[in-house]
């Protein structure tokens, strides 16, 4: 399938394999001349500051210059990245941003930047699949059957979501629409009351962290369906994809990526991919992404871009289709 409508075909194996040719230090020349930031634009003790704070540390030792973490939370993200966007274009200052980022861009009909223009990636680094899940009572072991079952009770089904235009919200309308069946929305306030409500019966289904419903599943108290991304997960082997149980094509991955401000001269950009490709193969960073449930991923700066038009391209069209919005 083409890259567009196949991101993790994308984020996986061809990038890594892409990234590999590279030559890894064809732009070390540039050097930061004073200490830098990397952006955080969601509040401290999250996996994506975990993720930042392990790459300042060691940036800080390879480019022999402090590299701070900056926490600037905030409007779903919007708060820090509009500072990373009006930030001087010298190499500084690094946003670190989750899929969040195109849906947000998709989703809301302003913003105060240019998601394409105003913003240069640099790499995508990890990438965590979701995780469908049912409670017990619903008749179903499997995506398709599920499917069939909600085509044939057409409104009996609701699922739960932390919240209207979040993350699991927009992946189980991508499934509602693709599947082409009718399932009620009820949205909590937070990842952690949608995965009580599942738990307790409240909601039928719901697509979740996999940290949050892996061992939920393991103790029988909600079923797995299947993760959403194209690639298994390492945590779950046994598990299929949402794709391969029933629904093909189907796939929602949430990545953790670098940007910078627009016009940062190439050869920052060029190093700081280096930098951070370095990091992704250390076996302390496999480690601490693999125990929030993700695997380490390698983009280029132009797939990088690629994916972040294709996945707001897509977005949009979800949006239209289903008449979501977060404004």
């Amino acid at each position: 399938m083409p890259m567009t409508e196949n991101l993790a075909r994308v984020l996986l194996p061809a990038a890594i394999a892409a990234s590999c040719l590279l030559p890894p230090a064809s732009h070390a020349q540039w050097q930061p001349a004073k200490p830098m930031r990397i952006i955080v634009p969601f509040p401290p003790g999250g996996g994506t500051d975990k993720l930042a704070r392990m790459v300042a540390a060691r940036l800080s030792t390879t480019l022999g210059q402090t590299v701070v973490v900056d926490n600037r939370p905030g409007a779903g993200g919007v708060v820090g990245t509009e500072m990373v966007a009006k930030s001087p274009p010298d190499g500084h200052t690094m946003l670190i941003i989750t899929a969040a980022f195109t849906m947000g861009a998709a989703m809301r009909s302003k913003l105060p930047y240019d998601p394409i223009n105003d913003l240069a990636p640099v790499t995508v680094f990890a990438i965590a699949p979701s995780m469908m899940v049912v409670h017990p009572s619903v008749p179903a072991k499997s995506v398709k059957e599920l499917i069939a079952f909600a085509k044939a009770n057409p409104g009996k089904l609701n699922y739960g979501s932390s919240g209207g235009g979040a993350p699991y919200h927009i992946a189980t309308e991508m499934f509602k629409s693709m599947a082409g069946i009718d399932i009620a929305h009820v949205p909590y306030k937070g990842a952690a009351p949608a995965v009580v409500a599942a738990l307790s019966g409240e909601v039928a289904l719901l697509i979740a962290n996999i940290i949050s419903a892996l061992p939920q599943a393991k103790s029988g108290r909600l079923r797995a369906l299947g993760v959403t991304t194209q690639k298994r997960s390492p945590l779950a082997p046994q598990i299929p994809t949402i794709a391969e149980a029933g629904l093909p094509g189907y796939e929602f991955a949430t990545w953790f990526g670098v940007l910078v401000p627009a016009g940062t001269p190439q050869a920052a950009i060029q190093r700081l991919y280096s930098e951070y490709r370095q990091t992704v193969n250390t076996a302390e960073f496999r480690a601490a992404v693999l125990a929030d449930g993700a695997d380490t991923a390698e983009l280029t700066p132009d797939q990088f871009a690629q994916v972040i038009k294709s996945d707001i391209q897509r977005y949009a069209k979800l949006a239209k289709t289903v008449g979501m919005s977060v404004d």
